[in-house]
C-alpha cells in the first residue's frame, strides 16, 4: 500500500482476496474495529505492508486445501465466501516467524462468519482453523433460533480439546466445531503430502467427539431440536469410527487421547467424589498446556524423551522415563499421567483400567 494512502488521516479496510466462479470475493481482514477482540474496545493494530501480504499468501493456500475435496456439502467442507471477516490477532510484521499451529482463534455468537484468528506459518492450519471457526458460528446461529439444550452452566464436563471443565453448551460447541474438525481431516487421507497427519488428526477427533457426543445424549437436558442435532453428530461419528485408519496413526491418537483425558483428571479432579456422587474439583486446579495433542501427530524418528518414546509406540521405554521422572516430582501431573498411560499400554488388565478410568486416586492431593 503506498505510503501516501498509510499517511491520509483514514485508513482503509484490508482485505482478503479470492477468485470465485462468481467472481472476486474481497473478506474483510479486519485489523481495525474497536470490538475486534470480543471484549473491551481496543485500538487499531494496523499490519505492516509484509504482514498483510504474508495473510494473503497463506490464505491464498488455505482456499487451495478446501477447494480441492470440491463443492459438494459434507461435514469440515466450506466454502470461503461465506466468511464474513478474519481479524488477525497478536501479529502486526512478519518478526518473529509464525508458528507451524494455530495459537488463538476465536469467533462471536453475535457476529456470524467473523473470526480471530493468529497467523500460522502453515496454510493446512489456517485451513483447519477456518473450518473450525465456521463451525461455532453455525451453531451459534442455531442457537440463536432454537434452543438446543437446558443448560444450567455449571462447568463439570469434561471436554478433551480443554484444560479445564466445561458447561453443556461448550461440550456442544466443541463437538459440532470437532466433528466439522475430524470431516476436514477425513478428506485429506487420499493426499499424499497430508496422508500421516490426517490419519491422526481424523483418529483422534472423532474418537473425541464421540465421547463428547455420548455425554449430551446422556445428559437428559437435550431438547427436541438439540436431541436431533446430537443424534446427527452421533451417526455421522459412528460411521466414520469404522473407516479404517493406517495402525500406527490410530494407536498415537489412542494413545494422545488417553494422555488428555488422564492428565485432565489428575489436575482437576479430587479423590473423593461428592456427596450426591458428582466430581468434586481440585481447590488448586489452574490452567495447564495441552503439549501433546500436536506432538503426537507425526512419529519421532529418534525417541528421547518420554512422550517421544511412547509417541514412538515403545512404552517400556517410556514408562521407565516417566518412573524418572516421578522421582524427581512425584505430584507432577504430566510424568504422573504418562506413566499411568503407558503402565496400561504394557498391562492391559482390569487393574489399570480402573487406573485409567480414576487417575485422581494415584495423585497426591494438596493440603488442607
Amino acid at each position: 500500500m503506498p505510503p501516501a494512502v498509510e499517511a491520509a488521516p483514514w485508513l482503509p479496510l484490508r482485505t482478503l482476496t479470492h477468485t470465485t466462479p462468481a467472481g472476486p470475493v474481497a473478506i474483510p481482514l479486519d485489523d481495525l474495529d474497536p470490538y475486534r477482540d470480543l471484549d473491551d474496545p481496543v485500538p487499531p493494530a494496523r499490519l505492516d505492508a509484509d504482514e498483510a501480504a504474508e495473510w494473503q499468501r497463506i490464505f491464498d493456500s488455505a482456499v487451495a486445501l478446501l477447494a480441492a475435496t470440491g463443492t459438494a456439502p459434507g461435514p469440515g467442507r466450506l466454502d470461503p465466501a461465506r466468511i464474513r471477516a478474519v481479524v488477525p490477532y497478536g501479529r502486526t510484521a512478519l518478526d518473529p516467524p509464525a508458528p507451524p499451529t494455530v495459537g488463538v482463534s476465536a469467533s462471536s455468537g453475535d457476529s456470524f462468519g467473523a473470526m480471530l484468528i493468529s497467523r500460522p506459518g502453515s496454510a493446512l492450519a489456517l485451513a483447519e482453523t477456518l473450518v473450525h471457526e465456521f463451525q461455532h458460528s453455525k451453531l451459534a446461529a442455531l442457537l440463536h433460533l432454537f434452543p438446543l439444550l437446558d443448560d444450567d452452566r455449571e462447568e463439570r464436563y469434561y471436554a478433551p480439546w480443554r484444560a479445564d471443565p466445561r458447561h453443556l453448551t461448550g461440550l456442544l460447541h466443541g463437538a459440532y466445531a470437532f466433528t466439522g474438525v475430524a470431516g476436514f481431516w477425513r478428506d485429506r487421507l487420499a493426499q499424499p503430502e497430508h496422508a500421516e497427519t490426517a490419519a491422526y488428526h481424523f483418529a483422534l477427533r472423532r474418537l473425541q467427539s464421540r465421547l463428547v457426543v455420548r455425554t449430551l445424549l446422556t445428559s437428559g437436558r437435550l431438547t427436541a431440536p438439540g436431541q436431533r442435532l446430537v443424534s446427527g453428530l452421533a451417526r455421522t461419528l459412528d460411521g466414520w469410527l469404522r473407516e479404517p485408519v493406517a495402525p500406527a496413526a490410530l494407536a498415537r491418537a489412542r494413545t494422545a487421547a488417553a494422555l488428555h483425558r488422564t492428565q485432565w483428571r489428575l489436575r482437576n479432579v479430587a479423590a473423593a467424589d461428592g456427596p450426591d456422587g458428582a466430581l468434586r474439583f481440585r481447590p488448586d486446579r489452574a490452567f495447564w498446556p495441552d503439549t501433546r495433542t500436536h506432538a503426537f501427530a507425526t512419529r519421532p524418528a529418534a525417541p528421547l524423551a518420554p512422550d517421544e518414546h511412547l509417541a514412538a509406540g515403545d512404552p517400556a521405554a517410556a514408562l521407565d522415563g516417566y518412573t524418572e521422572a516421578l522421582a524427581r516430582d512425584p505430584a507432577d501431573p504430566h510424568a504422573r499421567s504418562g506413566w499411568i498411560v503407558a503402565r496400561a499400554a504394557l498391562d492391559p488388565g482390569p487393574a489399570t483400567r480402573r487406573t485409567l478410568a480414576r487417575p485422581e486416586l494415584l495423585q497426591p492431593q494438596p493440603s488442607r
